[in-house]
């Protein structure tokens, strides 16, 4: 006796449906994804032959970044001008009336020596006395 077999059915998946979550998916993740924009100033530090690290301390503490176009940052928020009663007002908000905090200076090496001037003009003025300038250490054999 002979069985007569059943045809097979051709079986096919429907990518369309497929597509389209992938697609909502996508969107979700592009909608919902959060950019964010970096204020710090790009910074190359000078080069010194001699100093001291850092202390790490637990006390907050106070850095003016100055870029090679002389632009004034506080704790990694820009400052709008670039004058001294701009930083200096800056720079007394940030440390609410408290002068012993430690101040560290962070030029680049192509910053106008005025910029320098006016952070520390700024500092002196507001009677901080704990001022640090930041450098990268020297290569073996620089003079």
């Amino acid at each position: 006796m002979k069985f007569r077999r059943k045809p097979r059915e051709t079986v096919d998946i429907n990518l369309a449906s497929l597509i389209d979550v992938v697609f909502i998916l996508l969107l979700f993740f592009v909608v919902t994804t959060t950019f964010t924009r970096e204020t710090q100033l790009r910074v190359e530090l000078p080069e010194a032959a001699s100093g001291a690290p850092a202390p790490d301390s637990e006390q907050k503490q106070l850095e003016i970044t100055i870029s090679a176009e002389g632009v004034y940052s506080i704790n990694n928020h820009l400052l709008p001008k670039s004058d001294l009663a701009t930083l200096t007002e800056a720079l007394a908000k940030e440390a609410n009336g408290d002068t012993t905090l430690p101040l560290s200076i962070s030029a680049d090496g192509k910053t106008p020596h005025q910029a320098v001037v006016t952070a520390m003009d700024a500092a002196g003025k507001l009677g901080f006395s704990q001022l640090r300038m930041t450098t990268v250490e020297a290569a073996p054999g620089t003079p």
